[in-house]
């Protein structure tokens, strides 16, 4: 049993280096694996990135639409054409003497009865 102890401490010297290259490179690829795939890797960093470019464009757009609404608020509160023209559509009012003709909204069903 002293001689195999004996043998396996004699390999172990002899192959030091070997086994410390080995080593270094296990530990150099585990620290590259972690640093592309881990927590905080470079994978979480570019999903993060896209998050970040579609969040800013849902911000451009609504700032945009909120925009676009602050103008219709003011022009419903002091454009007299404005508000005209909301009462027209939405209201369905017309003004003395004019005739509004609605259509249906839905699509209409013709029903042919044919007997042969």
């Amino acid at each position: 049993m002293s001689k195999f102890i004996q043998f396996g401490v004699d390999w172990l010297y002899r192959a030091r280096r070997k086994v410390a290259t080995g080593s270094v490179i296990v530990l150099a690829g585990l620290m590259a694996w972690h640093v592309v795939f881990g927590a905080n890797g470079i994978m979480v960093y570019e999903q993060k990135r896209r998050e970040q470019r579609e969040l800013s464009r849902q911000i451009e757009s609504l700032v945009k639409q909120n925009k676009s609404l602050d103008q219709q608020i003011k022009a419903l509160k002091n454009d007299p054409q404005a508000i005209e023209k909301e009462a027209r559509e939405k209201l369905r009012y017309a003004r003395p003497g004019e005739v509004v003709y609605t259509l249906p909204a839905g699509k209409p069903v013709f029903a042919v009865n044919e007997k042969k």
